[in-house]
């Protein structure tokens, strides 16, 4: 069967459809880099992944991803702090990877909350398809969308868990007062803590355990040196993934936080770089 027609005859879409993403985000890109783009984003690798495993979608599809397309792996330690009663959560988590950390946390997660979770993600991540019903998007580039915000109110209200990577963005080498270089998420957003109190949703901090090529890191780093403002190092993310075949990853799960103890004695900034710590703390 060729990678356009299925068992039926019928002509079905590939995985990423790389020319329908080009048009809608930058339709008069010079073809060379066009051909570098599909390159580094492994279009046709994911796509022959595709092809062989249709109708397969969401917890299954990334569950298959990762044991047959990516074959990574990952150990859970204090499992026994996520919550099992049907009480809608929220997971915040640093984001050293910027895309297979959250494939494999959704599947973590999934497996102790009976796959009642939605993760808050990069709205390019809809272009594939069989995940994006685990997705709840955020425009990372421009505006933000009045259907964007509408989904997000919508999965707040609901009584979905909720994942999230309160930095917005993956890990990246700064310099820390006091620390010299070292890999870390940027600064937190806040909205998780506002959503978690206004929604009564406790929080449940994680650290993943993870980083990304030194080249991914230099090239941001370079980026911010040079003050280039497009995030040139996202246009890798893919291929960090697929530079992460076979391996394995820790994740910790620390102890549940009551919403209530988000409380008026800081602002919200301050309660989301207290959680960042928390988050941190779990780290061995």
């Amino acid at each position: 069967m060729s990678k356009t027609e299925n068992d039926t005859g019928e002509t079905s879409k590939p995985l990423i459809d790389f020319d329908a993403v080009v048009r809608s985000r930058a339709p008069h890109l010079p073809r060379f880099i066009k051909e570098w783009l599909r390159r580094i984003v492994h279009v046709d690798e994911m796509n022959a992944f595709y092809d062989t495993h249709q109708g397969i979608y969401d917890f299954d599809f990334a569950r298959v991803y990762l044991d047959e397309g990516l074959h990574c792996s990952a150990t859970v330690e204090g499992a026994e702090n996520i919550p099992q009663e049907r009480k809608p959560l929220v997971f915040v988590s640093n984001h050293p990877l910027g895309g297979l950390d959250g494939i494999i946390l959704s599947l973590l997660i999934g497996e102790h909350r009976n796959y009642h979770l939605r993760l808050i993600v990069n709205d390019f991540l809809l272009f594939i398809r069989p995940l994006a019903g685990l997705f709840v998007p955020v425009n990372k580039v421009g505006k933000q969308s009045r259907e964007y915000a509408k989904k997000q109110q919508e999965l707040w209200e609901s009584d979905m868990d909720v994942l999230t990577f309160p930095a917005g963005a993956c890990s990246r080498l700064q310099r820390i007062k006091g620390e010299g270089f070292v890999i870390k998420d940027l600064e937190w957003k806040s909205s998780f803590i506002r959503h978690a109190v206004k929604t009564e949703r406790d929080v449940v901090p994680i650290y993943f355990e993870g980083k990304n090529s030194n080249f991914f890191y230099r090239l941001a780093f370079l980026r911010k040196l040079l003050h280039i403002k497009v995030n040139i190092e996202m246009l890798y993310l893919v291929d960090e993934m697929y530079g992460a075949k076979n391996k394995h990853f820790r994740v910790r799960v620390g102890q549940p936080i009551p919403y209530t103890t988000f409380d008026k004695s800081r602002t919200p900034d301050e309660w989301a770089a207290w959680v960042k710590e928390k988050v941190y703390a779990l780290k061995k």
